[in-house]
């Protein structure tokens, strides 16, 4: 194992205990490894210089060579500043001004002495000026030879310490020059052969210091391709492991999902929910543990395909357990299998933080028994006092909402044998995603939507044209119809929006005093939220205000009209689901979403594709370009998506190839003994348990 990495970053030269503990809480850079590993996030060309005559206000940044001729310090206090005069050879002047630093730059800028500077220039009556430039005096001899200048991630709190861009770009030099020589390979010479990939030494030098765009884009590849084959090579193994070892209870029988097909249901399964059961059970019937994800859009129907996959573990004498992030979507599942359940004379149960105590007993009693076969609930199924006789299957539902640990609770629930996993979700997770955060699961996608679904009809509008928007409410309404109207939650300002809430409420009410309204917040009380919820499922309200909270768990036919305020605060998949509450019913429904004039480009962007499409996938495909895997699936899943190099919603080509390559490195060597997999093996080992990054330096 090569030690040279974990050398703390105090030690490299010029870097010293201060600027060490600053690089450790600004950009967790701890050791050698950490500091080669913070890449560039641009370059600029510093090959092109400018004459101040050629100079236009359009260009973001130029190069100018000249002499520094004359240097004060104007102003006092607060608006202290240093100005000095840069002539170039035609003998056109600029003057470089530091608003900052000032001292420091009065003592280290050399009067008669010539420069290069670097920075954006501005001009004013005719007169060139550019605010703290770049400075490299010219005839210093440079490090490194790269047309291109690494531009690093640093933070206000680093440049108040002089530690910028190009203070990172001479201790990237400075490790570069010890480190080569301890720079191991670290893919089979197999992998390297077949992708044509450059070395890992020379990808680190090009990441840094390019010296073509041909050598550029070829470590930028094999640096991408390289963190992502260790990402899909751990949830390969992770997958063949549990195959081999994590035995599952067999269910062979199923007279009770015959029963519940031939005379129980009204309705047609669609050609994707038939193929996703038929998924599901092969591997009920394989003897190895199913750890499987079903994705689908909202009302395609992932609900019913769970309470089959109930009924077969039914059959076979074991217990499952339906677990979903809210009440409010627990009592929906409830309420709909409940139906099912009684015609079938199955006992199911509901276990949430409002059953009483006294119906707590009963269910424990029963759970314990084996006496109930399903149970549908919220984290309240966690508890330690909840035990069941055989517990045989675990369903969870919007899982990304729960974290790994609170899952596995879940599991540890059968100490025999772990129970089979069934995980849905109706966010669509676009396919590299799923990739990289499931790729040790089996993945479903039910991507066809039942018969006589019409598609929702999206429009986006101004609040210009509210009067027109409530017209068309009124309408709806006078044909028998509810509506949902959204605000948005901002959480660094719960009191915020619970005024905008409160406001919009009192102006719908006014709006519509004909009408009666509900409404829903994350301050109500469970059971208060539930009476509102109630009110408007039983069509004793026309109309129903809320906040994000009935994004999931929200099942009202007859609402075929969803209005959400203030639309470009939203991120693109929450719209989509926010869509998804409307279009449960025969009739046709509509979207609208409200804005003001003043949009950024991305809220154009997301509005413009809620308008143009109601398939998920695309949807989610965009939202990732647009914001980015860490904000897609919220905190919970950071960790693996730490990524130094790779992006999701850019390297799909490369990612692919990765999962391929990694795949058939197992295949062909499952526990990495061939001589040629050593390199993998020994950078394997090299990583701590604890390391979520696999594609660490070793």
């Amino acid at each position: 194992m090569n030690n040279f990495f974990h050398t703390k970053i105090e030690f490299l030269k010029g870097v010293g205990p201060q600027r060490a503990e600053l690089l450790q809480k600004e950009l967790n850079i701890y050791t050698y490894g950490d500091l080669i590993q913070h890449y560039p996030f641009r370059y600029l060309d510093r090959t092109q210089f400018y004459k101040i005559v050629d100079l236009d206000e359009s260009m973001p940044y130029v190069q100018v060579r000249g002499r520094v001729r004359g240097k004060e310090v104007l102003g006092e206090g607060r608006k202290q500043r240093l100005a000095a005069i840069l002539v170039d050879e035609d003998g056109n002047e600029m003057e470089l001004v530091w608003f900052k630093g000032v001292k420091w730059m009065q003592k280290s800028l050399k009067n008669h002495t010539d420069y290069i500077v670097f920075g954006k220039p501005t001009s004013f009556n005719g007169k060139w000026s550019m605010a703290h430039p770049e400075l490299e005096e010219l005839g210093e001899e440079k490090q490194t030879t790269s047309f291109l200048q690494p531009v690093y991630h640093t933070t206000e709190k680093l440049k108040a310490f002089r530690v910028e861009s190009k203070v990172i770009a001479r201790y990237m030099e400075m490790l570069l020059k010890v480190a080569v020589p301890n720079i191991n390979e670290t893919l089979s010479p197999e992998l390297i052969d077949h992708y044509r990939l450059m070395s890992k030494r020379d990808a680190l030098i090009n990441i840094h210091f390019p010296q073509s765009v041909e050598k550029y884009n070829a470590a930028k590849f094999r640096l991408k391709f390289e963190e992502l084959f260790y990402i899909q090579l751990r949830l390969l193994r992770q997958k063949t492991v549990r195959r081999a070892d994590l035995a599952g209870q067999i269910f062979k029988q199923v007279p009770t999902v015959t029963e519940f097909y031939k005379n129980h249901m009204t309705f047609d399964l669609t050609n994707a929910q038939k193929r996703v059961i038929k998924e599901i059970h092969k591997d009920l019937t394989a003897g190895k543990q199913m750890n499987r994800l079903l994705q689908g859009d909202v009302g395609s129907g992932k609900t019913i395909v769970a309470f089959i996959t109930m009924l077969i573990a039914a059959d076979n004498g074991a217990q499952s357990v339906l677990m979903a992030p809210t009440e409010i979507l627990a009592d929906q599942h409830y309420t709909g299998l409940k139906a099912f359940a009684d015609r079938l004379g199955i006992n199911i149960g509901k276990l949430t933080g409002s059953t009483k105590t006294k119906d707590r007993k009963v269910l424990h009693e029963q759970l314990r028994s084996g006496e109930m076969k399903m149970i549908v609930g919220t984290h309240a199924l966690l508890e330690d006092v909840v035990q069941f006789h055989n517990l045989g299957l675990c369903i969870v539902d919007e899982q990304h909402r729960f974290g790994v640990e609170q899952r596995s609770r879940l599991w540890r629930k059968n100490p025999r044998i772990i129970p089979h996993v069934l995980v849905m979700t109706a966010t669509p997770i676009p396919r590299t995603l799923a990739m990289t955060l499931y790729g040790d699961l089996d993945v479903s996608v039910i991507d066809e939507m039942p018969a006589g679904r019409k598609e929702i009809v999206t429009v986006h509008r101004f609040d210009s044209h509210r009067l027109k928007v409530f017209q068309f409410v009124r309408d709806q309404i006078k044909l028998g119809r509810q509506v949902y109207i959204v605000y948005p939650l901002i959480e660094e300002s719960e009191g915020m929006d619970y005024k905008d809430l409160m406001d919009g409420y009192e102006s719908i009410r006014r709006a519509f005093p004909e009408y009666q309204v509900s409404m829903v917040h994350g301050k109500l009380k469970a059971q208060d939220k539930d009476y509102e919820m109630q009110r408007f499922v039983r069509h004793e309200t026309q109309i129903m205000v809320a906040t994000t909270v009935i994004e999931v768990g929200v099942n009202v036919p007859n609402a075929s009209v969803m209005i959400i305020e203030s639309a470009e605060r939203f991120g693109l998949s929450q719209l989509h689901q926010l869509r998804g509450r409307v279009g449960r019913g025969a009739e046709q429904s509509y979207c609208i979403l409200m804005t003001g004039y003043k949009l950024s480009k991305d809220s154009k962007t997301r509005l413009e594709t809620m308008v143009r499409t109601n398939n998920g996938f695309e949807i989610a495909d965009i939202d990732l370009k647009l914001r980015g895997p860490g904000d897609l699936m919220g905190t919970q899943q950071s960790g693996v998506l730490d990524l130094l190099i790779a992006d999701l919603a850019k390297d799909a080509p490369i990612l692919q190839e990765a999962r391929a390559a990694a795949q058939r490195v197992l295949n062909e060597d499952p526990q990495l003994e061939q001589a040629q997999n050593q390199n993998i093996m020994r950078h394997i080992k090299s990583l701590s348990v604890n390391t979520i990054n696999w594609s660490r330096i070793s």
